[in-house]
């Protein structure tokens, strides 16, 4: 009789840089392959069926036929939808190298006493980053957007706006970034009783990020200067509590 086995590991482990992103570009794989599984079957009939005409063999030309055309309607609404979805997935590939490219420039604050979290996941929405450490908690919402080939590449602000190149971005980043602050600050009085001040921040990968305005209650960075303004923020966060923080948040994560 076999025994029954059961896992080594303890507890699940904690998310990578970028997970989500990855998951979602599976997810993509898996659309792709359905797409094209309508027009191939198709195809493979109706050479079955021009096969069996051409040797004469018992086939109704019509149906040939019209298998053929089915197969290239369908072959074409395939194409057009996958040209569209690869276009995804390359966005996809690029945010995900960005917030692997952010978490390894988080990793150095480890070794000063800092813990650093990846991917935590809501109800809908995903927080990129949560560093926890001597200086406080920081949130991290990562932006890796394409550059032109020639030409300055810009964060700049407007008021309450940041601009890349004199552009805004489809999604205002700032709103994103406080709400994933306020998010954390919610939960972590919900599980621990007490109240912590969380620092929002926009890093954006590669690109040079004008000085911020006096005020701004948002950091937006780029991924070099991240871990330089963290060690070097005002705040206190006494070990027991970044012990506390890190578990609560861990045991959401591994949750979810």
């Amino acid at each position: 009789m076999k025994k029954e086995k059961k896992t080594p590991l303890k507890e699940k482990p904690l998310r990578l840089p970028g997970q989500s992103l990855d998951e979602e570009r599976q997810r993509l794989f898996d659309k792709m392959d359905d797409i094209m599984f309508f027009p191939l079957a198709l195809a493979l009939l109706a050479i079955m069926e021009w096969w069996h005409w051409y040797f004469k063999t018992p086939a109704d030309l019509k149906t040939a036929i019209i298998f053929s055309l089915f197969a290239m309607l369908t072959g074409v609404y395939a194409t057009l939808r996958i040209r569209k979805l690869r276009k995804i997935r390359r966005q996809l590939s690029l945010g995900r190298d960005g917030e692997r490219v952010v978490g390894q420039c988080l990793e150095e604050l480890r070794i000063k006493g800092y813990r650093v979290l990846h991917d935590i996941v809501g109800e809908d929405f995903n927080i990129d980053h949560v560093v926890i450490g001597p200086t406080g908690i920081f949130t991290i919402e990562t932006k890796t957007v394409s550059k032109p080939r020639r030409g300055k590449t810009i964060v700049s602000f407007e008021g309450e706006k940041i601009l890349l190149n004199g552009m805004s971005p489809d999604r205002d980043p700032l709103i994103q970034a406080r709400a994933q602050a306020a998010w954390v600050k919610g939960f972590l009085e919900s599980s621990t009783g007490k109240t912590f001040p969380v620092k929002p921040a926009v890093v954006c990968v590669g690109w040079f990020v004008e000085k911020m305005p006096k005020g701004f209650d948002v950091w937006v960075l780029n991924d070099t200067a991240l871990p330089t303004f963290i060690v070097n923020e005002y705040g206190g966060l006494s070990p027991d509590d970044q012990q506390g923080v890190t578990y609560q948040l861990c045991q959401h994560i591994r949750a979810h």
